[in-house]
């Protein structure tokens, strides 16, 4: 608007819907840098923002606020970018509580109530949100543990939500795998005493090694192994199934199944009625445990996660079709997933040249057929720093779109609206590279990376 008066722009500003406050150009840039910037606006905008209804205020309540606002901040101004106020239910104490906080914005209201996993959990929620003073329109959870209780005080109090049999089977790693069609690899024991007989049946005599062994119920991987002979499966048993012996609602289930060769991935899927309506496939790079040599004592947990992945087009359409079937024979038909699966016998592997490990295509040719081995479902949006490497990279909100899914089928359009990418497609390649805790002491820094660019400033243009 440079040959603009303010009464035309004051005009102009009236009929916009938003405006945007650009660096000083040159006027010799100019032409260049606008149509630059009208490129950035189609690319970003590329999905139908305009709505022939108002868009009604909506409130939601919330359970369990995160740890910290580092790991939740974008989630909450999600909210209020969508119009949808937040009542946080959370324990006495919780950072969100105080009413002039430097957060207390980010909600409407703070119910301090008891979240604790009891016999009384979904009591206590239904109470608060039946009890608070202005209507609740949708209640959720991305707490793991607490989705199948709040998701039953939903049924209670007659909000929108999938079954919470759904989450119970996706939060039990043993259900979830006899779900599958290859369950019959695999074995689930209620207990570490079943596994006496079952090695003497002739299911036990046809295992093949090396397995894996994880507690039915867990979550980061937590105590699973690799095991490689009988000896050390029985002792990963016993140790699996001890794990969650002490809990509120203890678990002692153990599921014992193959190890699969072949690259893992993170696999994040909206449905919507049961269509997928969004996806994003991301390389979960080889754990300490996949090494050739790798004992019992090795783990699972992530080295690093690169988006978007670099399997071939057929692999990744493997993929969204096998989880797909996977997550509707939970019971759901609608909700943002986080899977995590691998492709076996893939086309591609793992290869260290000058010491960059990288995926590259299998010299031989493709010689067994392909498929999808699940590893577990998860029926919330990925972490914190995975849902905003995928807002980042491809341009899709899962913290938006779990929101909107809490308000019901009145919020169709909306979701099919912000399950939109980017027009041309991801802006870079991005990794989460997760640096693994070696040892017990205390931190030298409270931000690792803060502290890599005081010391390396010149890393701060990458």
């Amino acid at each position: 608007f440079r040959d603009v008066g303010p009464r035309q722009l004051n005009d102009v500003l009236s009929c916009a819907i938003g405006g945007l406050l650009g660096q000083n150009v040159a006027a010799e840039n100019w032409e260049a840098e606008s149509l630059r910037l009208n490129g950035e606006f189609q690319n970003r905008f590329s999905f139908p923002w305009l709505q022939v209804d108002p868009i009604p205020h909506r409130r939601i309540a919330w359970v369990q606020g995160r740890e910290n606002i580092d790991v939740s901040q974008r989630a909450y101004e999600a909210a209020q970018a969508l119009g949808v106020s937040i009542v946080m239910i959370e324990n006495p104490g919780h950072w969100l509580e105080p009413d002039h906080g430097p957060f207390a914005h980010l909600r409407e209201a703070f119910l301090p109530v008891s979240i604790e996993v009891d016999r009384g959990f979904t009591q206590r929620i239904v109470d608060a949100v039946r009890t608070y003073q202005h209507p609740i329109d949708g209640l959720m959870t991305i707490s793991d543990v607490r989705l199948p209780g709040v998701a039953r005080a939903c049924e209670i109090l007659g909000l929108p939500t999938s079954p919470s049999t759904a989450y119970q089977s996706a939060g039990d790693k043993a259900k979830t795998r006899m779900l599958e069609d290859d369950a019959g690899e695999s074995l689930t024991l209620s207990s570490a005493t079943e596994l006496s007989s079952l090695l003497g049946s002739e299911r036990g005599q046809q295992l093949v090694f090396p397995m894996v062994v994880k507690p039915a119920l867990g979550w980061n991987s937590d105590c699973v192994s690799k095991v490689s002979d009988l000896k050390e499966l029985i002792k990963a048993v016993e140790r699996a199934s001890d794990r969650h012996a002490c809990a509120a609602s203890p678990s002692f289930g153990v599921v014992v199944e193959p190890y699969v060769e072949g690259p893992e991935v993170d696999a994040n899927i909206v449905l919507l009625d049961g269509e997928m309506v969004y996806y994003d496939i991301e390389d979960d790079f080889p754990t300490q445990a996949d090494g050739p040599n790798a004992g019992m004592e090795a783990n699972f947990q992530e080295t690093q996660v690169v988006l978007p992945s670099a399997l071939p087009s057929d692999e990744i359409q493997l993929l969204c079709e096998s989880l797909r079937g996977s997550i509707l024979r939970q019971g759901f038909t609608s909700g943002v997933f986080h899977c995590e699966a691998r492709v076996r016998h893939s086309s591609m592997h793992y290869t260290n040249r000058h010491g960059i490990l990288d995926m590259e295509r299998k010299e031989e040719g493709q010689a067994k057929e392909r498929s999808v081995y699940l590893h577990e479902i998860n029926a919330r949006p990925p972490g914190y720093l995975e849902s905003v490497a995928v807002l980042l990279t491809h341009g899709v909100d899962y913290y938006a779109l779990r929101i909107l899914l809490c308000l019901g089928s009145a919020e169709c359009h909306r979701i099919h609206a912000l399950s939109r990418p980017f027009r041309d497609g991801q802006q870079f390649h991005l990794c989460i590279l997760i640096i693994p805790q070696t040892r017990e002491g205390v931190m030298k820094t409270e931000d690792a990376g803060a502290d890599l660019f005081r010391r390396h400033p010149e890393l701060r243009q990458h």
